[in-house]
């Protein structure tokens, strides 16, 4: 290797002669002016002025020269360096500190042009923003650019924004992110792509997290009754802005809605090759099964369920009262059976069965997706209630919804239930109540692993345990307007 210092210059000898004749010319006009002004009679004095009027210009030529061609810009107000405690600043933005940091996730759209991105980049720089990863996401007329920034928590997102729009960004839209964000994309997509392959249930869960904040509704091609619901998509899929329509491998229809942020097509091929993947490797759900112990001794495996099933939960339906189903589906105690095919499938949620040694299901625990939110419903055999099976179905299914990233869970009763409302209580996480025309839906905020697991081990609260397995959360015709789950939809 070799050093700037120490590099040879290619050698040009037409500049040595201009050069030379340079110095020469020079030469014979400076003898010139001195034998001319020599000889005057104040000519050494009229000498030295020149010398010295040379020397000034020079050096007043050398200081404007490093002033306003060679020295830096002049920093703009409160855009100094910033101190060691500054960089190290938190950067989840927590603190309230001058030099912290937030983490936002930011769209724009900008020409597809030279010099475009390269405008923004310049934008975020000048505002002291890091950038920590960038997506691009072509368009026919123009490019979508995705950015996840670290920028100082004193910058409003209104100024970023306003920033951003001088140069040349539109349709801008940002919004806080968090440290879960700072996994690259490849490597986010293929463990979204992993669970999926591990999980039928997994899909609409790796969806979301692949796209974001949206709402995901899996819509069947055939309702409960056998009727069509003219729900269908093309093998390719269809893409309208801020929506996106899937074929379901399993039937029917998955649709994607944002309505705050038009999906990209970038986006839409990913999610599509998801659904692809799925369809490919078929029905499949994890096999994995925990053996409990019964106070009187018997002993029961909790374990997932899917459509496979559906023949031993059909034969528990027979076992039990119409009293339970009545209240399990807050409907015709013969229309129970219409309800199975839905609630087993794993692509509405997932399910967990009890099952005893001889292998009869004595009760069955759904964990429905809904849109945004997420239900709870129960069901157990009317020989196997007041024994701690509904409890433990609950916390597992509540302790489910909290791994699979949701806020809260729902359950729908009878206000008269107060056996469930004892349960949820038992749950011991942050409830809400909402009542309307005899039906009740308690919402509980899911907190840490920690304190669900420290809330879902056995207390003395026997009696609330004992009333879950008796009275269960039902998805019922009569919920309030705001509440649409799965298995509602499927009456319909």
């Amino acid at each position: 290797m070799t050093s700037s210092k120490t590099a040879r210059r290619p050698h040009h000898w037409r500049r040595d002669l201009i050069e030379l004749a340079a110095l020469f010319t020079a030469v014979a006009v400076a003898d010139a002016i001195a034998n001319l002004i020599g000889h005057q009679p104040d000519g050494p004095y009229l000498l030295v002025a020149s010398a010295v009027a040379l020397v000034a210009t020079a050096a007043f030529h050398t200081w404007w020269a490093r002033r306003h061609s060679n020295a830096p810009p002049p920093e703009e107000p409160g855009t100094s360096d910033p101190t060691p405690d500054e960089v190290t600043g938190s950067i989840d933005g927590s603190g309230a500190g001058a030099g912290e940091t937030v983490l936002w996730r930011m769209r724009t759209t900008v020409r597809d042009a030279p010099g475009s991105l390269a405008a923004l980049c310049l934008v975020l720089a000048r505002l002291r923003i890091d950038i920590l990863t960038l997506q691009t996401h072509p368009l026919a007329d123009g490019t979508v650019d995705e950015f996840l920034l670290r920028a100082p928590a004193s910058l409003p997102a209104q100024e970023l924004t306003r920033q951003i729009s001088g140069a040349g960004g539109t349709a801008t839209w940002i919004e806080r992110a968090d440290t879960h964000d700072l996994v690259d994309t490849p490597t986010r997509v293929l463990s979204l792509a992993t669970r999926t392959a591990l999980d039928a249930a997994e899909l609409p869960l790796a969806l979301r997290q692949l796209l974001g904040r949206c709402t995901i509704h899996s819509l069947p091609a055939v309702s409960i009754t056998g009727r069509p619901t003219g729900e269908s998509a093309p093998v390719e899929g269809v893409l309208e802005e801020t929506v996106m329509r899937l074929r379901d491998p399993s039937g029917g229809v998955i649709s994607v809605e944002r309505p705050h942020l038009p999906f990209t097509p970038t986006e839409f091929a990913r999610a599509r090759a998801l659904v692809e993947l799925d369809a490919r490797l078929g029905p499949r759900v994890p096999r994995s099964e925990d053996i409990l112990t019964l106070p009187e001794g018997n002993e029961i495996t909790v374990r997932r369920a899917d459509r496979s099933d559906l023949a031993a939960a059909r034969a528990m339906h027979d076992r039990c009262s119409p009293g339970t189903l009545g209240l399990r589906y807050h409907g015709p105690v013969g229309d129970a059976d219409r309800y199975l095919d839905h609630l087993l499938s794993p692509r509405f949620g997932r399910t967990l069965a009890v099952q005893t040694d001889s292998g009869k299901l004595v009760a069955l625990g759904h964990l429905l997706w809904d849109g945004d939110e997420t239900e709870v419903a129960l069901l157990v055999e009317d020989d196997w209630q007041r024994r701690g099976i509904g409890s433990e179905l609950l916390g597992r299914l509540v302790q489910l919804a909290e791994e699979a990233g949701c806020d809260s869970v729902y359950a729908v009763t009878q206000s008269r239930n107060t056996g469930m409302v004892a349960a949820m209580r038992a749950l011991e996480l942050p409830l809400d109540y909402q009542i309307e025309e005899g039906t009740l839906v308690i919402t509980a905020r899911l907190t840490s692993a920690t304190e669900l697991r420290s809330a879902t081990e056995p207390t003395g609260a026997a009696e609330p345990r004992r009333a879950a397995d008796e009275l269960t959360a039902q998805p019922t015709d009569a919920r309030p307007a705001q509440r649409s789950g799965p298995a509602e939809r499927a009456r319909r």
